[in-house]
C-alpha cells in the first residue's frame, strides 16, 4: 500500500504544482477569466488518464497466459523508463518550475484560449498517463484486493491538499528535499518494477533461467509473513529470485542510485573585478575605516 502511496503522492504532487502554478499566474495577472479554460484541460486529463489504466486492465484480462505475461513484462520495462526520466527530471527542473511555466503560460495567452486549455491538459496528461502506468506495473502479482487502490487514492487527495495548502500559502515545504527523498524511494520501486518485468519475461519465455534461483531466504522470510509482504508490495524483493531477477535489480539500482546521489556541479563563481588605479590610489575615507560599521548593515536609501 506504501508504494501505491507513494505513487499518487509523487506524481499528484507534481500534476498539482503546475495546476496551482498556472492558476496563480491567471490570478496574480488579472486573467481570472481564463480559470475555467485551465479547469477543463485538468478535466480532459483526468479522464484520459482513467481510460488508459481502464484499458491496461481490459487488454491485460483478455489476454492469454504468455500473452499476458509478455504485455506485463511490457508495461513494467515502459514504468520503469517513464519513472526514471521523471525523478531525473524533476531533480533538474524543481527549482526553475514556475518560471518555466510563466514563460509557457504567457505564450498561451497569445496564442488564444485553445491554447491554454491544450498547455493545462498536456501538463496535467503526462503526470496522469504515467500515474496509471506506473501504478498498473507495480501493483503486477502483488495483490488482488483492493489495497493498491485506497493507497494511490489516499496519495493524491494528500498531494491535492498539499498542493492547495501551498497555493493559499498555509505552509512551506522545501521542493527540491522532498523531491529528492521521494525520488530515492521511487528509485527502489523502479528497481522491483524492472525486476518484475524481467521476472514476466523468463516466465512467457522470452528469457532463460526461471528455474534457476540465485538464493532462497524463504525459511527466514516468509512470503505470507507482515514483511515480507511489505518488501514484495514496496520494491518487489521476494525470497526465491532467480539469477537473471537477482542481476536485474542490481544493474538497475546500483547506477541510478549512484547518479541521482551524484552531487550536483555548482556554477563556478564570478571572477572578482580589479579595483581601478584611481579607487586603488585614493585614501580609505575615515568612516570606512569605523571598526563599529559592518559590512552587511542595510545603507540608506539616498
Amino acid at each position: 500500500m506504501f508504494a501505491s502511496y507513494l505513487i499518487g503522492l509523487r506524481e499528484g504532487l507534481e500534476a498539482t504544482l503546475v495546476v496551482s502554478v498556472l492558476v496563480a499566474l491567471l490570478v496574480k495577472s488579472d486573467r481570472r477569466d481564463r480559470l475555467p479554460l485551465v479547469w477543463a484541460g485538468v478535466g480532459a486529463a483526468l479522464v484520459l488518464s482513467v481510460a488508459f489504466g481502464a484499458l491496461l486492465t481490459f487488454t491485460v484480462a483478455r489476454l492469454e497466459y504468455r500473452q499476458q505475461e509478455l504485455f506485463e513484462a511490457i508495461t513494467s520495462l515502459l514504468a520503469t523508463a517513464f519513472v526514471t526520466w521523471m525523478i531525473f527530471w524533476m531533480r533538474r527542473a524543481s527549482r526553475t518550475l514556475s518560471g518555466e511555466l510563466r514563460a509557457r503560460l504567457s505564450e498561451a495567452l497569445e496564442v488564444g484560449a485553445a491554447a491554454v486549455v491544450v498547455m493545462a491538459f498536456l501538463a496535467v496528461a503526462r503526470e496522469g498517463l504515467e500515474t496509471a502506468l506506473l501504478f498498473f506495473a507495480s501493483v503486477q502479482g502483488a495483490t488482488t484486493t483492493a489495497v493498491p487502490l485506497i493507497g494511490i487514492s489516499l496519495g493524491l487527495l494528500t498531494a491535492v491538499a498539499l498542493g492547495w495548502a501551498i497555493y493559499r500559502s498555509a505552509m512551506r515545504i522545501n521542493l527540491t528535499r522532498f523531491f529528492t527523498w521521494t525520488g530515492l524511494l521511487l528509485i527502489l520501486v523502479a528497481t522491483g518494477i524492472f525486476k518484475y518485468g524481467v521476472h514476466d519475461l523468463q516466465e512467457a519465455g522470452v528469457l532463460p533461467g526461471l528455474s534457476a534461483y540465485a538464493f532462497d531466504i524463504s525459511g527466514v522470510m516468509a512470503a505470507d509473513s507482515w514483511y515480507g509482504a511489505l518488501l514484495a508490495g514496496l520494491f518487489n524483493i521476494t525470497p526465491q529470485p532467480t539469477v537473471l531477477e537477482t542481476v536485474a535489480w542490481i544493474a538497475y539500482a546500483v547506477p541510478t542510485l549512484a547518479l541521482f546521489l551524484r552531487p550536483r556541479r555548482s556554477r563556478p563563481a564570478a571572477a572578482p573585478t580589479a579595483p581601478s588605479t584611481d579607487s586603488a590610489a585614493s585614501p580609505v575615507p575615515p568612516a570606512s575605516r569605523n571598526p563599529q560599521t559592518s559590512s552587511t548593515d542595510p545603507q540608506p536609501a539616498g
